[in-house]
């Protein structure tokens, strides 16, 4: 901020001057910021009064949340890259904006550099979006790629985004989706007018993606990204949200976000698909999204005017993971006996998933059977995988993957 002060400040039509910087460590040196701006005492800080905008870029829930509204309480707007917090207790930090007439902004929260929550906010606000589709977390899309492209298993790939710094030292928020299921709630929640909570987000780490599972999706013209998808029913009445590991055409855009870049597909009526592409992560990339709401808050107390705040009229409730609609692709350990096909195919047809098509490889008695479904409800599939245990055919069920995209 310091160093593009001059451009800050004709772009918003009034200087814009650094009044504190709230730290864990005080002596750690700062390039550009004055000592005397820094300071420990956060809620201090916040409780100024002088201080139009607060940026919030500590992360978690506590102490982030009580100074975000105590900010708002002492006359400041916000803008704030906590996907965590937004994703959990967002209504609440709104309905404080809202009572004390000010703006929270937090561009920086999903995708990094990307601009996407102001499109899905503004831009698209007179459309109808039906589905938010994408790569939300380059960590997992970078460990993906690599096992794709270089046949690298999970933990080398692993180890090779952690030492370019794509990985953080416990890696868990990322490769078990929590850090993606946070940003799906975001995305759901503005796209489709209705609070959605992490809770309400279907979670599926990536961790268990084996290179099996990779050379299965090869085969059949497909690659496997950790994907959101946020959706609108057919009917309109309810949306789901969702994130898991999936095998997508490698026709469909998604499938050539290569490394730590992240991508995501909205598809809205009128507007019809609609791409947005670029580096989720990092300093720079959050800096520069840190910066945009940070121009637009300004611009708006200078106009003496606030930015949207939350939508959520819809009030539509969020189905259970069991409603969702896909295909699948299974792999099954089994025995290479006659009738073992007949038996599975039974299996598949008393639970009312139809089968597109079945490969069967075996060797010394064992068998690997993959079989891929037509378009069936995620509570039947889990049905007819829990009665494919109980087959005494059946030695084990080695991978399920949803296949979406098409």
């Amino acid at each position: 901020m310091t160093t593009h002060a001059a451009d800050l400040a004709a772009r918003i039509g009034a200087p814009v001057e650094l009044a504190g910087v709230a730290v864990r460590r005080p002596d750690r040196v700062r390039e550009g910021i004055d000592p005397s701006l820094v300071t420990t005492d956060a809620t201090a800080l916040v409780k100024r009064g002088d201080i139009d905008v607060v940026v919030e870029v500590i992360g978690g829930i506590e102490p982030a949340r009580t100074l975000i509204t105590t900010a708002f309480e002492h006359g400041a707007s916000v803008v704030s890259a906590n996907k965590a917090l937004l994703a959990q207790d967002g209504a609440a930090l709104h309905a404080a904006a809202e009572a004390n007439g000010r703006d929270l902004y937090y561009e920086a929260a999903v995708a990094g550099a990307i601009p996407l929550i102001r499109p899905l906010r503004e831009s698209l606000a007179g459309d109808k979006v039906n589905r938010v589709l994408g790569i939300v977390n380059g960590t997992t899309n970078f460990i993906l790629d690599k096992m794709d492209s270089t046949g690298a298993g999970y933990q080398e790939a692993l180890d090779e985004a952690t030492a370019l710094g794509y990985a953080e030292a416990d890696p868990t928020a990322d490769v078990e989706g929590f850090d993606a299921a946070a940003k799906a709630a975001i995305l759901a929640g503005i796209a489709f007018h209705t609070r959605v909570r992490l809770d309400d987000v279907y979670r599926e780490g990536m961790t268990e993606v084996t290179a099996a599972d990779i050379a299965s999706a090869r085969r059949m013209g497909c690659t496997i990204k950790l994907l959101a998808i946020c959706e609108r029913a057919a009917d309109g009445e309810s949306v789901t949200a969702r994130v898991h590991p999936a095998m997508i055409p490698l026709t469909h855009p998604l499938a050539s976000v290569r490394e730590a870049y992240n991508a995501v597909f909205v598809e809205s009526e009128a507007a019809g698909q609609l791409m947005f592409y670029g580096p989720g992560a990092g300093g720079s990339p959050t800096a520069s999204a840190v910066l945009g709401d940070l121009v637009a808050v300004c611009r708006n107390r200078l106009a003496a005017s606030r930015g949207p705040g939350e939508s959520a009229y819809t009030r539509l409730p969020v189905s259970p993971m069991g409603k969702v609609v896909t295909r699948y692709h299974i792999s099954l350990d089994v025995a290479d006996k006659p009738g073992v096909l007949a038996q599975v195919a039974t299996v598949f047809a008393e639970h009312g998933v139809s089968i597109d098509t079945v490969r069967q490889t075996g060797k010394d008695g064992e068998a690997s059977l993959v079989v891929v479904t037509h378009r069936a409800h995620d509570a039947a599939l889990s049905g007819t995988v829990e009665a494919l245990r109980n087959l005494d055919t059946v030695r084990g069920v080695a991978s399920i993957m949803r296949v979406e995209g098409e």
